[in-house]
């Protein structure tokens, strides 16, 4: 059975985010709870990668509010750092760390401890890089580099995860390998937010899907998401 409760884990209130005098997003309202996933599709600049930043603390509002389970999100607050995963920026990693050398040092930093090995050998195998584990990230292919950045958010304990186009530069495989990860962490309870341009990942794994137009959401049926 899915875990999910009536509580909001992430809450956009009225939430609108201007750069000087361009508005990118209008007073955008969501309710994400534990345990479901929202969708944000949308052409490109309709604000999808804005609302990730704020849905995480990268960026402020400047109106309405952002709530981590009823609190202000901060970014650096060591709250929103326990609990938040996320997968912002395409190839961010250590460059002269090794695929398992950078794996175990998030998954130490985060507080795995003793479990840290077990869980960088099973996010490793879930992104098919056992066999990569020792290879610098510039000795990986485009979709190697993107299976590690997922596996650099999955590794680590969290009850938000926040994705942006996770599926880029991943094969049909990996894709389909992808939403079954999500829909697995869906039913331990965790909360995903992601942004996507695949209409499968989302129709696979979303419970709703908000569609961004001009920096306005319009909540759309799953089945139409584009």
């Amino acid at each position: 059975m899915k875990a999910t409760t009536s509580r909001a884990l992430l809450r956009l209130a009225g939430a609108g985010r201007s750069y000087g005098d361009r508005e990118v997003l209008r007073s955008v309202t969501l309710d994400l709870v534990p345990g479901e996933c929202t969708a944000l599709v949308g052409d490109n600049g309709a604000g999808k990668s804005t609302l990730l930043r704020l849905a995480c603390g990268r960026e402020r509002p400047t109106s309405g509010d952002v709530l981590l389970d009823g609190e202000p999100l901060e970014e650096d607050s060591p709250v929103t750092r326990a609990r938040v995963a996320t997968v912002l920026e395409s190839g961010s990693h250590y460059p002269d760390l090794t695929v398992r050398e950078h794996l175990m040092l998030i998954a130490v930093a985060h507080g795995l401890g003793r479990d840290a090995d077990d869980a960088v050998d099973r996010v490793l195998a879930d992104h098919r890089l056992t066999h990569h584990a020792g290879s610098l990230p510039s000795a990986l292919s485009s979709g190697q580099t993107q299976a590690l950045v997922l596996a650099s958010a999955f590794v680590r304990p969290h009850d938000l995860l926040v994705l942006d186009e996770p599926e880029q530069r991943l094969d049909s495989r990996a894709r389909g390998e992808l939403a079954e990860r999500l829909s697995a962490h869906k039913k331990r309870g965790v909360a995903v937010l992601i942004a996507t341009h695949d209409a499968g990942l989302a129709a696979a794994v979303a419970d709703h899907v908000l569609t961004l137009e001009d920096g306005r959401a319009v909540v759309t049926p799953v089945g139409e998401a584009r």
